[in-house]
């Protein structure tokens, strides 16, 4: 059967034990579609929201993948592991005495803009190999801490050895070294025993599917599931263009515009939604940076 042009956004619920590349391939298969892409990945041990883009939509992943995660984080208190997680063998146990005071103490400290050192156990590459390769081997890597920003942090839940964190953070968060600064900073250790992603941008888990709920559903009622391409950029700002000028941008020539300056706008011709593109606006110039083509606009 022919692979189908398809264009949109899947807001999936991937469920625990699945690569973000397997989920994206089961996705794909049954959309029978040409083209898709993820928009970062989500670790198998992991659950919760991955968008996935089709056609058109692949155009403007980077921009989900650059945006703001939120997570639910659940926390084993007073147990480290040579992961950070579950996956890894345990290093030390320690008894937990932690009260409320400790817990939001701990969590201030981690609020904010922060460095953070990227764990060894991660696809990160050093000289052409995952730093998880050397991790296998025994090998420590030096690594350089990341820029980083942790919006908020809030508790959720408090069990004897659980903590349960909602954690609002800029991209290239890795939740399970917060997990363990958290746990050290407490003074009692801790490691990660769940993650669930639960929004990306302005995009959120409530409106998600499961691969199996996707699959029970006939072919016919699969693309209602599919967003437009422009729900990746619904934070930006809009502007409209008259049919004529529509035109001139296609071709990637820069238009004269009556506007402010903007470095991330979506762009659309006159129809309500004809979406041509992502632009950026500097001293009165609408200047195309990702362009739909012809054929992508009538598809939408």
């Amino acid at each position: 059967m022919a692979r189908r042009s398809i264009h949109g956004v899947l807001l999936l619920d991937k469920p625990v034990g699945l690569s973000s590349n397997d989920a994206l391939q089961k996705a794909k298969r049954l959309f029978n579609a040409e083209k898709a892409g993820h928009t970062g990945t989500l670790d198998p041990l992991a659950s919760g929201l991955l968008p996935l883009c089709f056609g058109a939509a692949t155009k403007f992943s980077q921009v989900s993948l650059d945006a703001d995660k939120r997570y639910t984080a659940t926390m084993h208190l007073g147990v480290t592991t040579t992961t950070g997680d579950l996956e890894g063998d345990i290093v030390e146990r320690r008894d937990v005495n932690v009260d409320r005071a400790a817990i939001d103490a701990a969590i201030a400290r981690f609020t904010g803009a922060i460095e953070q050192m990227p764990p060894m156990h991660s696809a990160l590459k050093h000289q052409g190999r995952a730093l998880y390769e050397y991790a296998r081997e025994g090998i420590e890597v030096e690594r350089a801490t990341r820029h980083i920003t942790i919006h908020r942090i809030t508790v959720l839940e408090r069990h004897e050895h659980t903590l349960v964190l909602d954690v609002l953070c800029s991209k290239g968060t890795y939740v399970r070294t917060l997990a363990e600064d958290i746990g050290a900073a407490l003074g009692c250790g801790a490691h990660l025993s769940a993650l669930r992603r639960t929004a990306s941008g302005p995009l959120a888990i409530d409106a998600a599917i499961t691969l199996d709920a996707l699959a029970a559903l006939p072919d016919a009622e699969r693309d209602a599931h599919l967003l437009p391409p422009d729900a990746l950029l619904a934070e930006w700002p809009e502007h409209r263009l008259p049919a004529h000028e529509a035109a001139r941008f296609l071709t990637g020539l820069r238009r004269h515009v009556n506007a402010a300056d903007a470095p991330r706008i979506r762009v659309y011709g006159p129809e309500p939604r004809a979406l041509l593109g992502s632009a950026h606006i500097t001293a009165g110039e609408l200047i195309p940076d990702r362009l739909l083509s012809p054929l992508e606009i009538q598809s939408l």
